[in-house]
């Protein structure tokens, strides 16, 4: 399994903060409000991944020292294998969400003047991007929790789970 390419993750967020742009742009004055609490799932998510790569890096380093946790017994490769492509994913999700409350915040922030819609609208937008990226960096970080050390007959660049 190769690793998540942050290269991508930039161009996809980057990409889609120009596509929400123009769609924001376009549509503002039809979209619905955006209240403060549309990203706070994404937050929640990121806070359970980066609890989940705290508690399995631990308990991973337990099993290296061939020594297990009080109530816990080996980590199975299977649970190893999930939270990986479960990573991956929420790593693609964070950059797509970074892009599109990014393109909302480009809209925004100099509408801020003009539109009374425009504020809170902005601190949304802000903190959707902070969320998305704390998701997306707590993805990365599960992924990289994950990693197994790899033979010398294993491909470049891979992560055996």
């Amino acid at each position: 399994m190769n690793q998540v390419s942050r290269r991508d993750l930039v161009a996809l967020a980057l990409g889609l903060t120009f596509a929400s742009w123009l769609v924001v742009r376009a549509a503002y004055g039809e979209l619905a409000a955006l209240r403060w609490w549309l990203p706070v799932p994404v937050g929640l998510l990121a806070l359970a991944e980066a609890g989940a790569a705290r508690s399995l890096a631990a308990r991973l380093a337990a099993q290296r020292e061939r020594r297990l946790l009080p109530g816990r017994g080996p980590v199975e490769p299977l649970l190893v294998a999930r939270l990986v492509v479960l990573a991956q994913a929420s790593a693609y999700v964070g950059a797509v969400l970074t892009g599109v409350w990014a393109g909302v915040l480009l809209h925004t922030v100099p509408a801020l003047d003009r539109l009374t819609a425009a504020r809170g609208d902005t601190v949304t937008a802000v903190l959707g991007v902070v969320l998305a990226v704390a998701l997306t960096v707590a993805a990365l970080w599960l992924e990289h929790v994950c990693k197994v050390p790899l033979d010398d007959d294993d491909p470049p660049g891979g992560i055996r789970a």
